[in-house]
């Protein structure tokens, strides 16, 4: 399995009273304890961080310091990629953006998939039903 992650895979991971929290644990240590290349954008980095550490989204929340831990524990794996911006990403970005039709809060899924197909990963991990607006890339609910 080579595909990237979404938010959500990494927020089921860390929140114990998240309906898919076992799952979304055992696929990440699969993942992380593979050897298949496997990734997850930047933007899922902090979209993570900001999730779970949000007072009006859980009570209580994840502090600051576990989250950074979670993330750390994760990039000791050596086969994960982070995903940035190349100079190829003006190229994908506008790909990705127009096919998908993409605009408002859809421009940030169309960033994920942008950043993903930019980097060879076709395939990604979520339960995001709005990324399926991008042709370009399978998404993939691990969950099903």
């Amino acid at each position: 399995m080579s595909a990237a992650v979404d938010t959500n895979i990494l927020v089921y991971a860390r929140r114990e009273e998240s309906a898919h929290h076992r799952e979304a644990l055992s696929l990440l240590r699969g993942l992380a304890e593979g050897p298949v290349p496997w990734a997850i954008p930047w933007p899922c980095v902090y979209e993570f961080l900001r999730i779970v550490t949000h007072p009006r989204i859980f009570h209580p929340p994840t502090t600051l310091g576990r989250a950074l831990e979670d993330l750390r524990d994760l990039g000791r794996s050596p086969t994960l990629r982070l995903l940035g911006p190349t100079e190829r990403h003006v190229e994908f970005r506008d790909r990705v953006l127009l096919e998908g039709r993409a605009s408002g809060n859809l421009v940030h899924d169309g960033h994920i998939v942008a950043l993903a197909l930019e980097h060879g990963f076709d395939e990604i991990l979520s339960t995001d039903e709005d990324l399926r607006r991008f042709p370009s890339v399978r998404v993939r609910n691990p969950f099903r």
